[in-house]
């Protein structure tokens, strides 16, 4: 109920300000479990899908989202838990598993989860090599990854503004990829691989982002 109320009140009031463009979001299934995999330009990357997805969506987010003070601090909170976040400790190796066992209830419960293979922002607009864990989540769930191409979010909140401005944000969904022919194969670090530059491949032809094949520093998704 809180998740509906808060995607209606903040979803209502950001198509009106920014009036995002959105392509082929009926690629996403309606029912069942998905995993959405964006590229990662801006922190409201992560509330951009889910309000425009038309189902709930958990994503991963930083601890510290959550643990602010004062005004900014419990709003803050109030955001990213009304909207379906799963906090997780950057840069700490079982925190960041925890996270995806927490992920991997949600899929198994028939949700919808999105996370960012590149694991943090890119810094020039670039898309940057993707971490597996996308792909672990897919092989241990047999769920469907949606490519997901976001233009504009940098733009409209660049680095180190509090407040984001408006500019023109489009978000572009793929084809459902599907991997569940590397069943039983989790345990594989080249199909690990395979399957997550498949992912960052899709990404990059829906984005039209210049592909870098190295990683950015660690994220709350890597793995």
């Amino acid at each position: 109920m809180l998740y509906a109320v808060s995607k209606r009140i903040v979803g209502s009031a950001a198509r009106a300000v920014y009036r995002p463009e959105i392509i082929d979001a009926d690629k996403v299934p309606r029912t069942g479990p998905v995993i959405l995999a964006p590229n990662h330009l801006a922190v409201l990357d992560s509330f951009i899908v889910p309000l425009v997805v038309p189902r709930r969506v958990a994503f991963l987010a930083k601890a510290e989202y959550f643990q602010g003070t004062g005004l900014r601090g419990g709003l803050s909170r109030w955001l990213f838990g009304s909207l379906g976040a799963i906090p997780v400790q950057r840069g700490r190796g079982r925190a960041a598993m925890a996270a995806l066992e927490s992920a991997e209830d949600v899929l198994r419960s028939g949700g919808a989860f999105g996370i960012h293979p590149e694991g943090t922002r890119s810094p020039d607009g670039r898309l940057y090599r993707g971490r597996t864990g996308v792909a672990r989540l897919a092989l241990a769930t047999d769920a469907p990854v949606v490519p997901v191409a976001l233009r504009g979010t940098d733009k409209l909140q660049p680095e180190g503004a509090k407040v984001p401005r408006p500019h023109p944000v489009t978000v572009r969904f793929g084809d459902p990829l599907d991997f569940r022919r590397y069943s039983g194969m989790e345990g594989s670090l080249p199909v690990l691989r395979s399957i997550t530059d498949e992912i960052m491949y899709a990404i990059a032809e829906l984005s039209e982002q210049e592909y870098v094949d190295r990683y950015q520093s660690p994220g709350a998704a890597a793995a």
